[in-house]
């Protein structure tokens, strides 16, 4: 046999046979790994273990507890805004409600349609619901209904297994006792929208059933009115169903807020304005308090609260009478001959004799012009108080020239033009006093002598909100620094003086009593009641020019503002108002309206007695009204009409609202003609003459009843 070569330095060698002993090592080395890896994992499970059942041991027994015990906020009842007496004018009241949680909604056709029946939604609300399920974030509830009767609650209540995402409960909602007559007063409430959840994180914003201030004083004092919620802790099985009530931590109600307001006074001013579209303002002129700041047409908080719907956004939005703007704060308006009494004691603080006379044909040549007098067959000879209760324009015209801008308008800014005032709301229209430095700022222009005409009768650059017209005539009636107070303070320092002479506001009281009880432009405007009288100042700011019309009638925006301030009792002055009707057609609009509102601050039934008169002729109060047209507009358009803007799309329309009219951009170059005045009334037998300037001997009116009262 053949042996087989190998070379010496090759590997290949025949295997050598394994034995027993290596067998066993191998296999006890493999076991020991093995062991050492399954003693690892115990280790770390055990490791594991101890941690979750002693460091975690609070998380997870949390976390226990919570899928054993449900936790639900209860959102807390906001402070009452009340007025001078404890009235409410913005309250809570006990309701049942339905809510939508966009997120936890399966179907939502399918359960709007439910719940339509079960509730009896109109077509056009179920459209709004849907519109907000599609704006809503998943987590914000959707109002759906609020303030239901037991029936209709109860019958959501038992449906709830075939309907998730739907939440009835029970609570309290907003309520605004008199309605649209606190719109821009008060403001409203509504749910949180993202953006505030976003600012906050507040877990109690996405709470169904808990609202926000969204404008006005509810928006102003929302921490105050706030409050705290409180919590309700239910033990519940996994399917949700609840054995067992835990405990209840009640909420806490937000803080009340007390205004100077009077509610009944400032719901008859609502109401006295009726049809027209205007302001009434009553300020107290021992304190500055705001006894009534009224803005109408205006909106119903108590519907804002649950989410505008597209009906209603559709009235207000086609309302040319601009519901949805402050005009007390934000409506600017050439006052016309109202600033007649603040130019004329201006003249006697420049040292003019009272009985400077000038006589009026009709107009005044100045230069190459002729500025015309309203009357253009002229006052006669005329001083000072028959420049202010004939409002004769030629006796201004006259003597501004001597007294100049300059001083006339630091009276002005004295008495509260152009200033503004810390009230509790987001900005003011403040208007504009002009003077020479003014024009020259404003235009790079020297002052002519036809700015001061024009400013002299209430027309050209100035304008003025009708906040500021109230404070002047609270001014001029009691001579001090009165600042408007919407907050009651029972401990507020007395204002100060304004350092004019008594004598020189008796001479403006007594004119501005013979423009009302005398041979003035407003004999109509006197109070019907025993003892008491009131003085005032007609005036009637032009809107278009005599080429157009002669504001009169027409068009309504093409009709003059009116306006009207008084006080009274003109010889011992308690309340102070200040009138604005926007195309009214001139003052005898305003004076009426003036009238019966101080009417109703010393007799009340006779106002009331009024009022209702009015009101039968103009369809009923102002809720009646409203629902009357709400209800045509949603038989004529119903489900078709355009869907409601979102809040942010509201609040800029909101704003567009307020803009308040703008300055002219070019300085003007010519005189403004005089609005005409409303006729001389016949004086009556016993009062031929101007009334007599009051004396400290004089006898003074019957006190009036406190506001409230």
């Amino acid at each position: 046999m053949r042996q087989t070569w190998t070379w010496p330095w090759s590997k290949q060698t025949k295997p050598l046979p394994v034995t027993g002993a290596q067998l066993t090592h191998s296999f006890e080395r493999r076991t020991f790994v093995l062991g050492m890896a399954q003693a690892s994992v115990g280790l770390l499970l055990a490791g594991r273990l101890t941690w979750l059942a002693v460091a975690e041991n609070a998380k997870y027994r949390a976390a226990s507890e919570s899928n054993r015990v449900n936790l639900t906020l209860i959102p807390p009842r906001r402070g009452w805004v009340i007025d001078r007496t404890g009235a409410a004018l913005a309250a809570n009241r006990a309701d049942f409600r339905v809510d939508l949680v966009p997120d936890r909604v399966v179907d939502a056709d399918a359960t709007m349609a439910t719940l339509s029946k079960l509730l009896g939604l109109t077509a056009d609300r179920v459209s709004d619901i849907k519109d907000k399920l599609k704006k809503a974030r998943g987590f914000q509830p959707v109002e759906v209904a609020s303030n239901l009767d037991w029936d209709k609650f109860a019958a959501v209540s038992v449906r709830l297994p075939e309907l998730p995402g739907v939440i009835p409960q029970r609570g309290f909602s907003r309520y605004y006792p008199t309605g649209a007559a606190v719109g821009h007063l008060v403001g409203y409430v509504g749910p949180a929208s993202a953006e505030d959840y976003e600012k906050e994180r507040n877990p109690l914003l996405i709470t169904p059933g808990f609202k926000i201030g969204k404008d006005g004083l509810e928006k102003h004092f929302e921490e105050r009115l706030r409050g705290v919620p409180g919590a309700r802790r239910v033990e519940a099985t996994a399917g949700g169903r609840v054995v067992r009530d835990l405990g209840t931590r009640e909420d806490v109600p937000g803080k009340p807020i007390q205004l100077t307001i009077d509610a009944g006074l400032q719901d008859y001013a609502a109401r006295r304005i009726g049809l027209e579209s205007g302001s009434v303002v009553v300020m107290d002129c021992a304190s500055g308090d705001v006894l009534a700041m009224v803005s109408m047409p205006s909106f119903d908080p108590n519907s804002f609260a649950d989410g505008i719907g597209r009906i209603e956004w559709k009235m207000l939005a086609e309302d040319d009478h601009v519901p949805l703007r402050n005009k007390v704060l934000r409506g600017l308006y050439p006052p016309g001959s109202t600033v007649k009494p603040m130019v004329a004691l201006s003249f006697l603080e420049a040292g003019l004799d009272p009985e400077a006379s000038v006589g009026c044909a009709g107009g005044l040549r100045v230069g190459n012009r002729v500025f015309h007098c309203w009357n253009h067959r002229g006052h006669g000879t005329t001083n000072m108080s028959k420049g202010i209760y004939q409002s004769c324009d030629v006796y201004f015209y006259h003597f501004a020239q001597q007294i100049g801008m300059d001083k006339i308008a630091a009276m002005a800014r004295r008495l509260g033009l152009g200033q503004e005032f810390p009230m509790p709301y987001p900005g003011q229209s403040y208007g504009t006093v002009p003077d020479p430095a003014w024009k020259q700022r404003k235009y790079g222009k020297e002052w002519a002598i036809y700015d001061t005409v024009n400013a002299t009768i209430g027309q050209g650059y100035m304008l003025v909100n009708p906040l500021q017209q109230a404070v002047m005539a609270s001014r001029l009636a009691s001579g001090l620094q009165l600042t408007p107070r919407l907050l009651m303070d029972h401990h507020a320092p007395q204002a100060p003086s304004l350092g004019i002479r008594q004598d020189h506001l008796d001479l403006i009281h007594a004119a501005m009593n013979e423009v009302v009880n005398g041979r003035g432009t407003a004999g109509k405007a006197r109070l019907p009641v025993e003892g008491v009288q009131m003085a005032g100042k007609t005036g009637t700011a032009q809107v278009v020019g005599l080429n157009i019309g002669n504001g009169k009638g027409g068009l309504w925006k093409h009709r003059d503002h009116g306006h009207f301030i008084c006080f009274a009792p003109f010889d011992k002055p308690r309340y102070a108002c200040a009138v604005a009707i926007e195309h009214g057609g001139g003052s005898g609009a305003a004076y009426p309206i003036a009238r019966d509102v101080m009417t109703f601050l010393f007799d009340r039934a006779k106002a009331m007695e009024v009022l209702e008169g009015y009101e039968k002729e103009w369809g009923g109060n102002v809720q009646q009204r409203m629902a009357a047209k709400y209800n045509a507009y949603a038989a004529r358009f119903g489900a078709s009409a355009p869907a409601a803007p979102d809040e942010a799309q509201a609040a800029e329309a909101v704003a567009a609202d307020n803009t308040p009219i703008a300055e002219p951009t070019a300085a003007q170059t010519d005189a403004a003609p005089p609005a005409p005045e409303p006729e001389t009334s016949p004086a009556p037998a016993d009062l031929t003459a101007p009334a007599a300037a009051p004396t400290p001997a004089a006898t003074a009116a019957p006190a009036a009843p406190a506001p409230g009262a």
